[in-house]
């Protein structure tokens, strides 16, 4: 089982992990801002060319601008310039099959500033959102499927801003139908709701580009409120909430030592898996996280 796991790009935490992450399966990684979640996202997105011949994928749905820095932090530890598909530019169906259109990174919504929660929304602006949601999906599926026709395996999703109640946020409806409806769907099942009428004149080209879904991982990045580990720890999982479906659930967060603050994380969850439930210190170094295990 441990030569299937897909390795996260830190040696130490894939031990922690019994040889790492389960593809098919949800990871999420839970942590304040700045701890280190997305550095986390990118090596593990990365040890994709090595394990399976590409990087993985970066799809960003914050909405305060990018202020995750992805282009920046790949650049720095990987020398690995993201290449972006944009949400609103046309994208020709007929060039998904030329390995060349591959693209690393989308970010579905720009509009700065923009809340997330149905609680701090109008009726109208709830409304505005799931429209604005409902015209990008066809850019987030060409995304999705352009990349695992050439053999991409891992997706990592990142910007989901802190909310009292998931249940409330938007964000978590955008992300469950990008979840349900094209990372865990048959591969020709997401080639008709993306060619559509087009279907058929394409049916071959999909069936030779076919890829088994359940072999896809996903590292779903969940900034939180709480900021030490103890804390995140303690936190309650509602009934339905995303970390009750994960298979795996990595939290990350400060903690007090003496007299001096350090990070640490915390295996909270890892399902059908022995697992070492130490805190394990960590550092962010020049070449990404670093485990002091």
């Amino acid at each position: 089982m441990a030569d299937l796991r897909q390795k996260t790009g830190i040696p130490e935490l894939d031990e922690l992990l019994s040889g790492g992450l389960l593809p098919g399966k949800l990871t999420v990684v839970l942590g304040a801002t700045g701890i280190g979640k997305t550095q986390l996202g990118l090596q593990f997105a990365e040890a994709g060319l090595q394990q399976e011949g590409q990087t993985g994928v970066l799809f960003d749905m914050a909405t305060r601008g990018d202020s995750q820095s992805h282009s920046d932090y790949a650049e720095r530890l990987f020398q690995w310039k993201l290449r972006e598909q944009l949400v609103d530019a046309p994208f020709d169906l007929d060039r998904i099959w030329d390995a060349e259109t591959r693209t690393d990174y989308q970010h579905l919504f720009r509009q700065s500033g923009r809340r997330v929660t149905r609680r701090d929304m109008e009726l109208d602006e709830w409304k505005e959102w799931k429209l604005e949601f409902v015209k990008k999906l066809d850019a987030a599926i060409a995304f999705f499927y352009s990349n695992f026709v050439h053999g991409v395996r891992r997706t990592v999703i990142d910007g989901i801003e802190p909310t009292d109640r998931p249940s409330d946020s938007f964000q978590f409806h955008a992300f469950e139908y990008v979840y349900h409806q094209i990372l865990r769907k048959e591969y020709d099942w997401v080639a008709r709701d993306l060619f559509r009428a087009q279907f058929r004149s394409h049916q071959a080209e999909v069936e030779q580009h076919r890829y088994d879904f359940q072999q896809i991982g996903c590292l779903l990045l969940l900034t939180t409120h709480e900021v030490m580990l103890d804390d995140l720890i303690q936190r309650p999982i509602e009934s339905g909430d995303v970390l009750s479906n994960a298979n795996t659930i990595i939290l990350m967060g400060k903690i007090k030592e003496g007299n001096r603050m350090s990070r640490a994380l915390h295996v909270a969850k890892h399902r059908g898996s022995a697992v070492d439930e130490s805190l394990v210190p960590y550092e962010i170094q020049e070449s990404g996280l670093k485990l002091l295990a």
